[in-house]
C-alpha cells in the first residue's frame, strides 16, 4: 500500500529498486535501510524537479509581463464575461485615457460605432462557442466618438493562472497614421504636389471615363501653356517660378469652376481642362478668354510684378466620337498652332488644319530616321550669267528629302521642323559634307569649274562649331576655300543664339567667300554698319518680281534697283545676282539694270550632281 504522502505506486517502485540493489550488492545493507535510502533519493529528485518547474513558470510569467508592458500594440485583458481587468500602457496611450476609466468596462464598449461593437461581440461569441479567434477586424476604438482611433484588432483568449478558465484578450494595432499615409500617397498619386491640382494620370482617367459614357453630351479638352515661362524661371529663379505656377493654377481653377469641370497640371508649365455636358465651342472659348484676362493681372514675387500670358488649344467633340489618345493629340497640335501664330491666343481644333499639322509634325518626327536611311540628297541649282552666254557662274547646293510617303520635299518643308527637333546642325553638316565633296570632284577635273554656294539655315549659321566643321571639310575634300561661298541673311546675323558676325570674319580670313541674301536697301546697309566681309549679294523679293511686271511697277522697281546696285558698288560688293528669274524678258531687264547672274525656273530649276557633271563635261569638252 502506498504510504501517506507518496505518489500512487511510489512504495512499490521503491521496493523493486531496493530488491534489485540488494540482489546486486548482497546482504551488506539491510533491506529496510535500502528502501529508506531509495525513497529519500526519489523524494529529493522529485523536489528538485518541482523546483525547476516553479523557476521555469516564474521566468515565463516575468517574460510575458515585460512583453505586455513594452508592447507597441494595445492589449486589453478581460474576465470570462468580457469585462476589462487590465490594459497595457500602449492601449492607454492609444486611447489617450487612464486605466481607471477602462477597468470594469466591457470590451465591446471600447468601440465608437455600432459596426465596431457588433464586430467585437461576434468575436467574443465565437470564442465562447468554440475558442476560435477572430483576427484583424478593422475597428474604431476610443472612449468617445471624438477620440476614435482606427485600429486592426485581434480577439483571442489567454488561460487563467489556475488553467481552468479562458479569458478574452484584445490586441489592437493603431493604423490611423498608416491610413493617413496611404491617403496621402493616394492623393500624391493623383494630384500635383506643387499646385494641388489633379495630375496628368488623373486627367487621363477622367477623360477616358467621360468619353466612354453613353449619351449625347460633349467633352471639351483644353490645353493651356504659359508663354515664355522660361524667362520667369531663368530671370527670377525656380522659387519664383513655382509661385507663378501656383498663381496660374489658382486663376485657371477660379474660372473653370463649374460642374463637370476638371483642371489639371499636366507637366511643367502646361495645364489641361476638361469640361463635360451640353456645351458649345462658344461657351468654352468664353471661359478661355476669361482665364487669359485673369492671368494678365500680375502676381508679385518680392517687388516684381509678374504677369503671364497663355496659349490655348481647344477641342470640342461629341462623347464617343474619339478615343483619348486622338483627342489629346488634337489638343496638343492645336496648342502648337496657337503658339506658332504668335502666342497669347487660342485656337479651335479644325480637322482640315489638323490634317496638315499632323503631316508637318510627322515629317519633323521622321528626320532622324530619314538621315539614317539615306533619304536626304543634295541637288544643285545653277546661277547663270545674264550676258547671253548662259554660263554657270555659281552652283547652289540644295538639300532635299526623298520621303517614302510624301515624295521629294524641299528644305522649306523640313528645316523649320528640324529647328524644333534639334536636327538642323546634323542636316546642315550633311549638306556641307555632300556638297563640298561633289564640288571638290568637279574642281579636280575642271579647275575653272564654278564656285559652290551653300545657303545656311539659321540654326547652322549660329552654330559655334560652324568654322570647325567647314575647316575640317575643306581638309577632307580638298576643295579650295576660295571655291566655296557661304550665304546667310539678316535674320541669322542677329540671332541671339550665336556670334554670326565673328564666324563670317573667320571664314573670310580662310578665303571662303561670303554672300549676303537681301531683299532691299536696309539689308544691304548691314554690310556698312557691321563691316561685313561680303563680296557678293543675291537679291530676291519685291524688287526682282517688280521688274517682271509692266508700267509703273516695273519703272519703280528699275529705279530702286539702280540705286541699290550703285550702293552695293560703294560697299565693295563685286557682283549681285537675282533669285526668281521667270523668263528671257525678265532676265534681259535684270541684266540691263546691272544684275550679273540669275537663277530660277527660266534656267530649268534643280539639277542632280550627275546632271551638273554632264553640263561641265559639255562645257569643257573642247577647252
Amino acid at each position: 500500500m502506498p504510504e501517506p504522502g507518496d505518489a500512487p505506486g511510489m512504495s512499490d517502485i521503491t521496493r523493486r529498486w531496493a530488491a534489485e540493489i540488494a540482489a546486486a550488492a548482497g546482504d551488506a545493507v539491510p533491506r529496510a535501510e535500502l528502501e529508506r535510502l531509495v525513497r529519500s533519493a526519489v523524494s529529493e529528485a522529485a523536489d528538485a524537479a518541482a523546483g525547476h518547474c516553479r523557476v521555469t513558470h516564474d521566468s515565463a510569467v516575468e517574460r510575458f509581463a515585460a512583453l505586455y508592458a513594452a508592447s507597441p500594440s494595445g492589449v486589453a485583458l478581460a474576465d470570462a464575461d468580457g469585462a476589462i481587468l487590465d490594459v497595457n500602457p500602449a492601449m492607454l496611450d492609444m486611447l489617450e485615457t487612464d486605466i481607471d476609466t477602462l477597468v470594469g468596462r466591457a470590451l465591446t464598449e471600447l468601440t465608437t460605432d455600432h459596426r465596431g461593437t457588433a464586430a467585437l461581440r461576434t468575436a467574443l461569441d465565437d470564442l465562447a462557442e468554440d475558442g476560435r479567434a477572430r483576427r484583424r477586424e478593422q475597428v474604431n476604438l476610443g472612449v468617445g466618438a471624438d477620440s476614435a482611433v482606427l485600429t486592426n484588432v485581434t480577439v483571442t483568449t489567454l488561460p487563467s493562472s489556475d488553467g481552468e478558465r479562458m479569458h478574452p484578450i484584445l490586441l489592437a494595432e493603431n493604423i490611423d497614421e498608416l491610413h493617413l499615409l496611404r491617403e496621402t500617397l493616394r492623393r500624391q498619386n493623383i494630384h500635383d504636389q506643387l499646385t494641388g491640382l489633379p495630375n496628368s494620370g488623373s486627367f487621363l482617367t477622367t477623360l477616358e471615363t467621360w468619353l466612354g459614357a453613353v449619351g449625347d453630351h460633349r467633352v471639351a479638352v483644353i490645353y493651356l501653356d504659359i508663354d515664355g515661362f522660361k524667362v520667369v524661371n531663368d530671370g527670377l529663379g525656380p522659387g519664383a517660378a513655382d509661385t507663378v505656377l501656383r498663381h496660374a493654377a489658382g486663376r485657371i481653377e477660379s474660372v473653370f469652376n463649374g460642374p463637370n469641370t476638371v483642371v489639371a497640371r499636366l507637366a511643367g508649365d502646361g495645364f489641361g481642362v476638361l469640361v463635360g455636358g451640353y456645351i458649345t465651342a462658344a461657351d468654352v472659348i468664353a471661359l478661355v478668354e476669361e482665364a487669359m484676362a485673369e492671368l494678365a493681372e500680375p502676381v508679385y514675387v518680392g517687388e516684381t510684378g509678374v504677369a503671364v500670358s497663355i496659349s490655348a488649344g481647344i477641342v470640342v467633340q461629341e462623347a464617343g466620337s474619339s478615343n483619348p489618345d486622338e483627342i489629346q493629340r488634337a489638343a496638343e497640335i492645336t496648342l502648337h498652332r496657337a503658339k506658332e501664330a504668335g502666342r497669347a491666343q487660342w485656337m479651335l481644333y479644325e480637322p482640315e488644319l489638323d490634317e496638315g499639322d499632323r503631316r508637318r509634325y510627322g515629317i519633323g518626327a521622321g528626320i532622324g530616321g530619314g538621315m539614317e536611311n539615306g533619304e536626304f540628297i543634295v541637288d544643285y541649282e545653277p546661277t547663270v550669267t545674264l550676258d547671253g552666254s548662259n554660263q554657270i557662274a555659281v552652283v547652289n547646293a540644295v538639300l532635299r528629302w526623298e520621303h517614302p510617303r510624301h515624295g521629294k520635299l524641299d528644305g522649306s518643308e523640313f528645316f523649320p521642323l528640324a529647328d524644333t527637333t534639334g536636327m538642323t546642325p546634323a542636316l546642315g553638316s550633311l549638306l556641307l559634307s555632300q556638297a563640298m565633296g561633289d564640288a571638290a570632284a568637279w574642281y579636280s577635273t575642271f579647275p575653272s569649274a564654278p564656285d559652290l554656294c551653300v545657303r545656311l539655315p539659321t540654326r547652322l549659321a549660329v552654330d559655334p562649331n560652324l568654322v570647325r566643321i567647314i575647316r575640317r571639310l575643306l581638309d577632307e575634300t580638298g576643295l579650295p576655300a576660295q571655291k566655296l561661298r557661304i550665304c546667310t541673311d539678316s535674320l541669322a546675323l542677329f540671332d541671339p543664339r550665336g556670334e554670326v558676325l565673328d564666324t563670317l570674319s573667320v571664314l573670310a580670313d580662310l578665303d571662303v567667300k561670303i554672300t549676303l541674301a537681301i531683299s532691299g536697301a536696309s539689308d544691304l546697309e548691314l554690310v556698312h554698319t557691321h563691316k561685313l566681309p561680303v563680296g557678293f549679294a543675291i537679291l530676291s523679293g519685291p524688287l526682282v518680281d517688280g521688274l517682271a511686271a509692266e508700267g509703273t511697277e516695273a519703272d519703280n522697281a528699275r529705279a530702286h534697283l539702280h540705286a541699290l546696285l550703285e550702293r552695293s558698288r560703294e560697299l565693295g560688293i563685286k557682283r549681285m545676282g537675282a533669285d526668281g528669274v521667270r523668263n528671257a524678258a525678265h532676265a534681259r531687264r535684270l541684266r540691263d539694270v546691272g544684275i550679273f547672274a540669275g537663277r530660277g525656273k527660266h534656267y530649268g530649276g534643280i539639277a542632280t550632281a550627275a546632271e551638273i557633271r554632264t553640263v561641265l563635261d559639255e562645257r569643257y569638252a573642247h577647252t
